[in-house]
């Protein structure tokens, strides 16, 4: 099943307004409407006459082996796709062998997504109120979580389209960040904080003791910057699209992001329209070490959640059948493993 369509699935299942709340972009979502399409242009210069009689999709993220490099990215409102939210999308991650980021706002606890077995990395909004990133921060390391990603995109949130009432005015408060004890405090201590620098890069491998990646990184020049403070990888996105409106797509992005790493040993992860295999196989053969999935996920919790299930393709059958789509699209290439994916490919 292609990932349009089971888009198109899910928003039969989801009301109204989580469906909007998950497709949303800034403003005009011109962002977000261009992501699939700028990948859609690249084209591909394959390889011929090479041993294909046996194709791997395994490799490694910052030393943890994965089935393919196709993981999860974070998604808000997991809970409002699947009654298990996240519990859910982690069962299948394990099934599966990939890995997951999960949300600062997610709605199921650390302690109950960590007990499926799955691989996972916390994603990580610095609060106004730095004690209380601290303790979530340090409710995470103790749950299992071996990274942290700190979404750097997000000073303030990025104004959306108005389309009524917000899905997360609707969903239950107790369903949205459990992780994060804030009850006895004013709003405004959730809010993020606009003071983030690449110093906070090392206070929270201080606070935690865990590496950092940074997301969210459209630049260069912040490329290096964030490395230079103590980044362990950098995740190229643009935040789906959410934050500022017009920016440059992730596969734009992406080639001079990876030629301002080099000679580092920084990895470079990358999100933002990917749909089919030959996207992941362009972003890979342009320098990610792994594509991670946003919306994609979300749409397959809300057709069929962890498994496949009535004939509804869920989160398992998402990540199984686009590893074994990059499978068939590596050994057209004429790539054996991930190693063999290189920029000549993209032409």
């Amino acid at each position: 099943m292609r990932i349009d369509e089971l888009e198109t699935i899910a928003t039969r299942c989801l009301p109204p307004e989580v469906s909007e709340y998950f497709s949303q972009g800034a403003f005009a979502g011109l962002t977000t409407s261009a992501a699939p399409g700028a990948w859609d242009r690249l084209r591909l210069r394959p390889r011929v006459l090479r041993d294909v009689s046996r194709v791997s999709t395994t490799t490694t993220v910052l030393g943890h082996e994965v089935a393919a490099p196709i993981l999860v990215a974070p998604t808000a409102l997991q809970r409002a796709a699947h009654p298990e939210g996240e519990v859910a999308t982690a069962r299948a991650v394990a099934a599966t062998r990939s890995l997951m980021a999960v949300s600062s706002n997610s709605g199921s606890t650390f302690e109950d997504i960590a007990a499926t077995g799955a691989q996972w990395w916390l994603q990580v909004y610095v609060r106004r109120d730095r004690g209380l990133t601290t303790a979530m921060l340090q409710r995470a390391r103790a749950a299992g979580a071996t990274a942290l990603v700190l979404t750097a995109d997000t000073p303030v949130v990025g104004y959306k389209r108005n389309a009524g009432q917000p899905a997360t005015d609707v969903f239950p408060a107790e369903r949205q960040r459990v992780n994060v004890d804030a009850a006895r405090l004013p709003q405004s201590a959730m809010e993020h904080a606009a003071d983030v620098t690449p110093d906070d890069i090392g206070w929270l491998h201080d606070v935690t003791g865990l590496p950092v990646i940074v997301k969210g990184v459209l630049r260069e020049d912040d490329a290096r910057t964030v490395v230079a403070a103590g980044a362990v990888a950098v995740w190229v996105s643009n935040h789906g699209g959410r934050q500022l409106d017009q920016s440059v797509t992730t596969a734009e992005a992406l080639p001079g992001i990876v030629t301002a790493l080099s000679g580092t040993a920084a990895e470079v992860y990358v999100d933002g329209g990917i749909r089919k295999a030959e996207h992941v196989l362009a972003a890979l053969s342009l320098g990610a070490r792994a594509v991670f999935l946003g919306r994609p996920v979300l749409w397959a919790l809300a057709a069929g959640g962890d498994v496949h299930q009535g004939g509804c393709a869920g989160v398992a059958h998402l990540l199984t059948e686009l590893t074994g789509d990059l499978e068939h699209v590596m050994a057209l290439a004429g790539a054996r493993h991930p190693g063999e994916l290189t920029p000549d490919l993209v032409g």
